[in-house]
C-alpha cells in the first residue's frame, strides 16, 4: 500500500504541472530541460550561459525565465525530474515483482538501462558537490521517499521468511546505495563502451552481493 502511495504521489506532482499548462507550453518547458541536461552534462553548469540554453532549446533567452525564475532552478528541475522518472520506473519493477529474489532481474534490467541516463548522472554527481540546493532537493522529493517504499518493501519480506529478520531501513539504504553505484559505474566501474554481457555480469555480481554477502 505504502509503495502504491508514494508511487501516486510521484506522479501526481508532475501530472499536476501537465494540467495546468497547454501543449505548446509543456513542450517549450520540456525542450529547455533537455536541451540544459545536454549542456549541463557536456560542459558544466557554470560553463553553460543562459543565451547557450535559449540556443540549444530554439527558445528566445527570455522564454527560459517565464518557466524558470533563475539558472539554477533549471538545474534543480532538471535533477529531479530525471530522478523522480528513475525512481519511479524501480518502484514500479519492485511492484510487479514474481517474488523477491526477482531483485536480481530488476538490477540487471536497471543497470542496462542506465547507459540511457549517462547525461543525468554525470549531472547530479557532479554538481551535486556544488549546490547544496540541489542536493536537499534530491533528498527531500526523491531519497526520502524512496527509502521508506524499500524499507516497507523488505519488511514484507522478512515478515514472509524471505529474508532473514534484521533492521528494513539499513537494508533499504544499503540496497539504494548499491543501486546509485550501479548506476554511477558506467562512469567509473565500468568502460562506457562495454558490452551488454559486462554491464549484465556487473549487475547480477551486484545483486548476489546483496542477496547472498560475500562469505563462502
Amino acid at each position: 500500500m505504502l509503495m502504491i502511495m508514494v508511487m501516486s504521489g510521484f506522479r501526481s506532482t508532475f501530472v499536476s504541472k501537465t494540467l495546468n499548462t497547454s501543449n505548446t507550453e509543456e513542450d517549450t518547458r520540456s525542450r529547455i530541460l533537455k536541451a540544459a541536461l545536454r549542456l549541463f552534462a557536456a560542459q558544466g553548469y557554470d560553463g553553460t550561459t543562459t543565451k547557450e540554453l535559449a540556443k540549444k532549446a530554439k527558445v528566445a533567452e527570455g522564454t527560459i525565465f517565464r518557466y524558470f525564475p533563475n539558472k539554477k532552478a533549471v538545474l534543480i528541475e532538471v535533477a529531479t525530474e530525471g530522478w523522480v522518472e528513475i525512481l519511479t520506473d524501480l518502484l514500479t519493477e519492485l511492484s510487479e515483482m514474481g517474488n523477491y529474489k526477482a531483485v536480481r532481474e530488476v538490477m540487471r534490467r536497471r543497470v542496462l538501462r542506465m547507459q540511457e541516463n549517462n547525461d543525468l548522472l554525470r549531472v547530479c554527481f557532479i554538481e551535486a558537490q556544488f549546490h547544496p540546493e540541489l542536493q536537499e532537493k534530491i533528498q527531500s522529493e526523491v531519497i526520502i521517499k524512496m527509502t521508506d517504499v524499500a524499507e516497507a518493501f523488505f519488511e514484507t519480506a522478512m515478515e514472509q521468511g524471505i529474508y532473514r529478520p534484521m533492521n528494513p531501513k539499513i537494508v533499504a539504504q544499503v540496497f539504494l546505495g548499491m543501486f546509485a553505484i550501479a548506476g554511477f559505474s558506467s562512469q567509473t566501474i565500468i568502460s562506457p563502451e562495454a558490452s551488454p554481457k559486462a554491464l549484465q555480469e556487473m549487475a547480477e555480481g551486484i545483486a548476489d552481493i546483496f542477496l547472498h554477502g560475500v562469505l563462502a
